[in-house]
């Protein structure tokens, strides 16, 4: 069946239009006549049925209806621009494919180690994109997703990755001021906001006081809390694997006993079994449960991480 759609043209006409209220600047900016992009817009009302703009003196004025046509138009014509650009940007003797994530996951974890899988297979492109909260993947546009264990992937292919515990860790030089384990409740403490009693659990499992779990600033993201413990601002509950380098280099330190009750479990998810999946995200899963499988082996055999 024809779809009923009006010519690219015509709405390219109407969008400028609409953006300058005025038909001569849209002229310019798509070089054409003024006469060119009145005949455009003529037609466009008449496929449509209605008048879309309000004639003022030299320049023209969206009418209701037309301001709604305008922000749908726009979107759609932003949209086709994106994907457009991105089909272009494929490479021709290779593949690419989309891998939706959690934004701290993806620059603490998981881009410093992607120059392995480059190296492995340097045909494919991997494009990231932040995703904070479960979704439907089948027709999302992504090949797969790395995000927490959540019940919103019933149905989809999961495998596990990586376990996350919290642990506290702060700069050495809020340790310097002769601070020391015990006195945890009298030093500035950062809470993540989605995560707000985490200290007060923390408290719970550990045994340590706090006589205020609650007080002290929030932050949304893991990433900004490591970036404030980098800054002497406090004493941060963040995942370990996020702040390993750190660690290691004695950037922060963590002599406060580090969670198991506050965790939880990153996942591959798939629409469908690897064996089964295109070429390429089978060598991005297959890549990607090696590297944790590598990591967790180095992990458990690093003693590095904390001051004991």
């Amino acid at each position: 069946m024809r779809r009923k759609i009006p010519s690219n043209s015509a709405l390219m006409a109407f969008e400028a239009s609409a953006r300058h209220g005025s038909f001569a600047r849209a002229a310019d900016e798509l070089a054409l006549t003024e006469g060119a992009i009145s005949r455009q817009i003529g037609r466009l009302e008449a496929f449509l049925g209605l008048t879309l703009f309000e004639r003022v003196g030299n320049r023209v004025r969206l009418l209701p209806s037309g301001e709604r046509y305008a922000a749908q138009i726009r979107e759609s014509l932003d949209r086709l621009e994106r994907d457009s650009q991105y089909l272009m940007g494929q490479p021709s003797d290779g593949a690419s494919i989309d891998i939706a994530t959690i934004p701290t996951f993806a620059t603490r974890w998981l881009i410093p180690r992607l120059g392995r899988f480059q190296e492995r297979h340097p045909n494919i492109i991997v494009h990231l994109a932040e995703r904070m909260e479960p979704f439907v993947l089948a027709g999302s546009g992504f090949d797969a997703a790395i995000h927490y264990e959540h019940p919103a992937w019933t149905g989809m292919r999961t495998h596990r990755l990586l376990h996350e515990t919290l642990m506290p860790v702060c700069h050495p030089a809020l340790l310097d001021k002769g601070a020391d384990v015990v006195s945890l409740d009298h030093l500035p403490r950062l809470h993540r906001r989605q995560n707000s009693d985490a200290w007060q659990r923390y408290a719970q499992e550990t045994g340590i006081t706090l006589t205020n779990p609650a007080i002290g600033p929030y932050y949304d993201l893991h990433i900004m809390l490591i970036e404030a413990a980098l800054a002497g601002l406090g004493v941060a509950l963040v995942p370990r694997l996020y702040v390993e380098t750190e660690l290691a280099e004695g950037r922060l330190i963590a002599p406060w006993p580090e969670s198991q009750a506050i965790s939880k479990t990153f996942s591959l998810i798939l629409p469908e079994p690897i064996r089964l999946s295109d070429a390429p995200i089978q060598a991005f899963a297959d890549w990607l449960l090696s590297e944790t499988h590598r990591f967790d082996s180095f992990a458990r055999h690093d003693t590095r991480r904390s001051i004991t």
